[in-house]
């Protein structure tokens, strides 16, 4: 695909994406909550990407950019750049299709995560504190070696692909108004807001991220791209800052004008909340999905809601926080 997008294009690739890519990726569970729709007077519903291949959306995306690779592209290798999920992704769908992968990670990336990474084949660098970092890096290594890079968002193929979210949450539940979204780089809701919008023009995308690091959200509402330093979060899947000129910005900007921002307590309570309804952990990035749902309720009363679970790889220690 082109590097600029329009909505109807990238809408009508995540149609035609959904079944290159469905030999890949699961088509996860989307369940309704009666305790969270209780709490919020609403119909809630969660779509469960923590329990997709890796245990997160990002090997959508992954899938449908490698898959979108010659066989010279593929023969040279992939370089990417990632603070877990996506280079997680990466490394299984490069060890399925027999592709070298090379992946770039900030210094102080999740353990857990980049032992993943490597169990998988992958070969882990580190390299700067902050995702975007790594990125720069990363880009320029590619190039340097003559390897394709997979940026986790700031790529038509992997937008599309996360995309892809949304056609299994249409088909199942097209009368659903309210979708609340953790936004990292973008790339998930772009995707998914463009295709969903298409099909239903006044369902609501709620971009939803954490005080700690909200480069995005703080972006749109200042209308140009920020570079602002995150603080420490459990929301590790959305930290860190956004490639400058990133495809993403002008998409969230056009699809998701309700933004959310939630405090780490929140996140930690939301995430507690759900361990205890629904027997099974996720990750800080979609707890803060869930906190921010929480947060809304008075908002959505009456609503058909849905919170994508974008991902369960949770560190242990912050687990342990959670449930303590």
């Amino acid at each position: 695909m082109n590097n600029s997008l329009s909505l109807v294009e990238v809408g009508e690739a995540v149609s035609r994406t959904e079944s290159r890519i469905r030999p890949y990726v699961l088509d996860t569970p989307l369940k309704i909550s009666p305790k969270f729709g209780e709490l919020c007077e609403a119909r809630v519903f969660f779509k469960y990407e923590n329990l997709q291949r890796t245990s997160s959306f990002k090997v959508r995306g992954a899938t449908n950019a490698l898959l979108s690779l010659s066989e010279e592209e593929r023969c040279r290798g992939v370089v990417t750049a990632s603070t877990g999920n996506h280079g997680i992704a990466i490394a299984c769908v490069s060890n399925r299709l027999g592709v070298r992968a090379t992946i770039f990670v900030p210094v102080d990336s999740s353990p857990i995560k980049v032992d993943h990474m490597r169990r998988l084949g992958g070969n882990v660098r580190e390299q700067g504190v902050d995702g975007v970092q790594a990125e720069v890096h990363a880009r320029k290594y590619a190039a340097a070696i003559g390897s394709h890079y997979v940026s986790p968002y700031n790529d038509p193929d992997v937008l599309v692909g996360q995309g892809t979210v949304g056609c299994e949450i249409y088909r199942r539940l097209p009368e659903a108004d309210t979708i609340f979204v953790a936004v990292g780089g973008g790339g998930l809701i772009s995707g998914m807001g463009a295709y969903l919008t298409r099909s239903n023009p006044g369902i609501n995308m709620i971009g939803c991220s954490p005080e700690n690091s909200a480069v995005m959200v703080s972006s749109l509402r200042k209308g140009r791209l920020l570079q602002i330093t995150s603080k420490e979060t459990i929301s590790d899947g959305t930290a860190g800052g956004i490639e400058s000129g990133s495809i993403t910005f002008d998409l969230c900007r056009e699809l998701v004008p309700d933004l959310e921002t939630v405090r780490e307590k929140e996140i930690i309570e939301a995430l507690r909340l759900f361990i205890d309804c629904h027997g099974m952990p996720i990750e800080g990035a979609a707890a803060v999905a869930v906190a921010s749902l929480l947060k809304r309720r008075e908002s959505i009363k009456g609503s058909c809601v849905v919170v994508v679970l974008c991902g369960g790889n949770i560190d242990p220690d912050n687990l342990k926080r959670a449930v303590s």
